[in-house]
């Protein structure tokens, strides 16, 4: 009986993101991912690196293809003192292309503030970020400018696909993972053009709007110690709090490795977990000034966040945590039907098998009790915290299957994937 309000609030929670928000980005139609065709500004994509090895050569390259008009398109890798062979691979893509800049930062600074330096030294209209493990769709620049259908949006998201989603049973679990973090639970946000969290895998910002709020990210710290981790929910939030829309589509997308082992997976999960906490928290000074029904998602989520630990803990104590055990393998097990029976007419090698979702439900308590608590006595951690071994990337999909029904070739690699949404 204790329990019920955690129930009530898991109902909430669980309404919102898969029945509400569906239901209103299906009201609301074209509305939710309008676009302009007319409009074609300049743009400098922006590529913060650090220790990617090849990996970056195959980012430049694929952004070299874009279907974009070239002479307003430029690209600026900026090296965070790499400390392997990732500045020389950067300047081997930049051969033979004048358009392609390559900075190096004269010390380890960290993501925002190398994305910081670049948007200064650049003239575009709208800067793209784009991390520098991904291999980017030839599309995907000119969908996301389409989206800025209003001054008032300043930020547009595109998608990530994971690429080795057949490697094994962990990426298989990663794929289905964020079809709903990508599919699903964003689309009340969308609905309301206050997207929360916009991954810095691939996502495009009005140069003036990051100059604007460029003091405020320079400063981010906790207890004076600078904060690397979870930039791109943290610049996300900033640009909400000060009264702009952020939109996100999916016809715009990327490809990314997601991580095959256990410890590459935990440890991007307590990255996503101090990230979740941090800009969650701070979120509520702000939080009332969105949309009612947005505000009630947030702090739902927040609430169910810091209480799903408790959850698993009072159950283990009472000796039920099997049952609670079995209810999430059984919930699991559902969501991989529901993403079987979506992508139903995608070709086999583009999909993966139901069943391959219900190691999440083991998976989940585990991380929620464990990290959850980890995450929030290590707040102030400054690390990137994403770098494994230098990954290396395949050529960019064919460009004649549609961006819905496409899915990314295979990239083997250990470097974990960014963004800070989770199911």
């Amino acid at each position: 009986m204790e329990l019920f309000p955690i129930h009530l609030l898991v109902l909430v929670v669980m309404t919102n993101r898969y029945v509400l928000g569906p239901l209103l980005r299906r009201l609301r139609g074209r509305r939710v991912d309008a676009a302009d065709d007319g409009y074609q500004p300049t743009v400098t994509v922006v590529i913060p690196l650090f220790n990617e090895g090849e990996g970056i050569y195959h980012a430049v390259r694929s952004l070299l293809e874009q279907d974009y008009p070239a002479d307003k398109l430029s690209i600026c890798v900026v090296d965070d003192c790499s400390t392997d062979d990732s500045h020389a691979w950067a300047l081997r893509a930049a051969e033979g292309h004048p358009s392609v800049k390559v900075m190096r930062n004269p010390y380890n600074m960290g993501k925002r503030k190398g994305i910081a330096r670049a948007v200064r030294e650049a003239t575009a209209e709208i800067i793209v970020s784009v991390d520098s493990d991904v291999v980017v769709h030839p599309s995907a620049v000119r969908e996301l400018v389409r989206r800025f259908v209003s001054p008032r949006i300043a930020a547009v998201g595109g998608r990530t696909y994971v690429a080795n989603r057949h490697q094994n049973w962990m990426t298989r679990m990663i794929e289905i993972k964020f079809y709903f973090a990508q599919e699903w639970l964003k689309d009340l946000e969308r609905s309301f053009r206050s997207v929360l969290c916009l991954s810095g895998c691939l996502t495009a910002y009005r140069r003036q709007v990051l100059l604007e709020l460029e003091p405020i990210l320079e400063a981010r710290n906790i207890a004076g110690v600078p904060i690397k981790y979870g930039e791109d929910r943290f610049l996300t939030r900033q640009i909400v709090k000060a009264g702009y829309e952020t939109v996100y589509t999916t016809a715009a997308w990327c490809q990314t490795a997601a991580p095959a082992t256990l410890a590459g997976y935990f440890s991007q999960q307590l990255r996503w977990r101090r990230s979740n906490l941090v800009d969650m928290i701070c979120g509520l000074s702000h939080a009332w000034r969105l949309h009612p029904v947005v505000c009630v998602h947030y702090v739902s989520q927040l609430a169910l966040l810091l209480s799903y630990p408790v959850i698993i803990i009072h159950n283990l104590i009472n000796g039920q945590f099997w049952g609670v055990l079995l209810l999430h393998m059984l919930v699991m097990g559902a969501m991989g039907i529901i993403y079987r029976i979506d992508k139903r007419d995608l070709p086999a090698d583009m999909r993966v098998p139901a069943i391959s979702f219900l190691p999440m439900g083991l998976l989940m308590p585990i991380t929620y009790a464990l990290f959850t608590p980890l995450a929030l006595f290590t707040l102030d951690s400054g690390s990137w915290e994403t770098r494994g071994k230098p990954s290396t990337a395949p050529a960019v999909p064919p460009a004649d299957v549609p961006p819905a029904k496409q899915a990314p070739s295979i990239i083997s690699s250990t470097r974990t994937v960014g963004g800070s949404t989770t199911p």
